[in-house]
Order: structure tokens, then C-alpha cells, then sequence
């Protein structure tokens, strides 16, 4: 397989892991935007790509790292204010959505680090995977992960 297929194989497996990164990083109307970005760093980077990981780690590093960059770019370092994601779990369960953005709403007001970190976490990702994308060691994903959970009840009780 040449690199144009293996590009566009990982582009079309990966696409959701990718819109959902720019969505959570990326205003309304710049989520295209990102989205192009990450896809030109995927191609820049795959002929590097050594198989060390595992090729989703590698699609969420890639796309963290482009988008943080393009926000810090483009709001001059407030990092902080990421739009909300729009959870379609419980359309028809308004108490529940109202819990899920009041959720993601709390997740706003972190750190990057703790953004990515709890994220991954409620996508079910591993430890490793999350270390992984992170750059952080297993130990302290489970660290951080406790106190984020921590942080997040303080928060939803102020």
C-alpha cells in the first residue's frame, strides 16, 4: 500500500477521533479548520510514524497537539475557554442532557492537561493510551484522573 492509500485508510477509520479533538478545541465555525490542519500534520508526519504506539494514540497526539496550537494562536494563550461538546446520548432525556453539559461545562473551567486527560478517561481510553498521548507515566494518569474527579466535585458544588 503506497502512502496516499495509507493515508486516506487512516483518514477515514480515524475521522471521528479527529472531528471530536477539533470540536472540543475549535469554535463553531473553525472546526473545518482544525480539522484540515490535523489531517496536514497526519500526512507530514505518517512517513515518520514508527509503529511505537498504538495508531489511535498516535491520531490523538497528532491532533491534540495541532489543536492546542491553533488555539493558542488564534486566542493568544486562553486555552481555557473550550466550547461545549454537544452529547447526543439522551436527546430525549433533558434532565440527563442538562447534567451532561452542566458535566462539560465544569470540564471548561481545567487545564489542558486535565481537559485531555479526563476526556480520554471518559472515552474509556486506558491508562497506557492515555500516558501515551499525554506524556505522562501510567502512574500519574490515575493520579491526575483522582484529582480531576476531585476538582470536578468541588466545582459542581460551588
Amino acid at each position: 500500500m503506497d502512502l496516499k492509500d495509507e493515508f486516506v485508510e487512516l483518514v477515514t477509520r480515524y475521522k471521528d477521533v479527529i472531528f471530536k479533538v477539533c470540536y472540543i478545541y475549535a469554535e463553531k465555525d473553525d472546526i473545518e479548520d482544525y480539522y484540515q490542519e490535523v489531517l496536514i500534520q497526519i500526512w507530514r508526519s505518517l512517513p515518520k510514524f514508527r509503529g511505537e504506539s498504538k495508531v489511535t494514540t498516535w491520531i490523538y497526539r497528532i491532533s491534540l497537539n495541532t489543536c492546542i496550537s491553533h488555539v493558542r494562536k488564534n486566542t493568544k494563550g486562553n486555552i481555557n475557554k473550550v466550547p461545549l461538546i454537544d452529547v447526543n446520548l439522551w436527546e430525549n432525556d433533558i434532565e440527563k442532557k442538562q447534567q451532561v453539559d452542566e458535566m462539560y461545562s465544569l470540564i471548561n473551567k481545567l487545564n489542558k492537561l486535565e481537559k485531555a486527560v479526563i476526556l480520554l478517561w471518559l472515552e474509556d481510553r486506558d491508562y497506557e493510551e492515555i500516558a501515551s498521548v499525554v506524556g505522562i507515566t501510567k502512574a500519574n494518569v490515575a493520579v491526575k484522573i483522582n484529582r480531576i474527579k476531585e476538582k470536578l466535585r468541588k466545582l459542581s458544588n460551588q
